[in-house]
């Protein structure tokens, strides 16, 4: 494992509301949620962003999104539901660990920011 924060969650070195895993994601609720649900789906892989991603991770991504479609049918989110990525500094990208936020549990409003 790397040493970015997620990294540090997938070896359970640090507490989280683990939601779903598997061989190649972790999913989680955020610690400081932007809407009444906030997971996010990690993969244990650590990749810097989605600038790093090459065509190998072509899998990786769709099982990322698939699970966040899963995650969303468990919590209920039948209304709807939105999936982000940021990408770099001017993307809104916090941590350097690529993750898909998936948000839901109220309308969300377009242009997002």
């Amino acid at each position: 494992m790397g040493t970015s924060i997620f990294s540090r969650i997938i070896a359970r070195d640090i507490p989280a509301d683990i939601l779903y895993e598997d061989e190649h994601v972790v999913a989680f609720h955020d610690i400081a949620p932007q809407a009444p649900v906030h997971v996010l789906i990690v993969p244990r892989e650590e990749i810097s962003s989605i600038a790093a991603l090459n065509h190998g991770h072509q899998n990786l991504v769709g099982h990322m999104v698939l699970t966040a479609q899963q995650v969303a049918r468990d919590l209920g989110l039948d209304s709807g539901y939105r999936l982000v990525m940021n990408c770099g500094d001017d993307g809104g990208q916090t941590v350097w660990h690529l993750h898909l936020h998936l948000l839901g549990g109220r309308p969300m409003h377009w242009p997002p920011g």
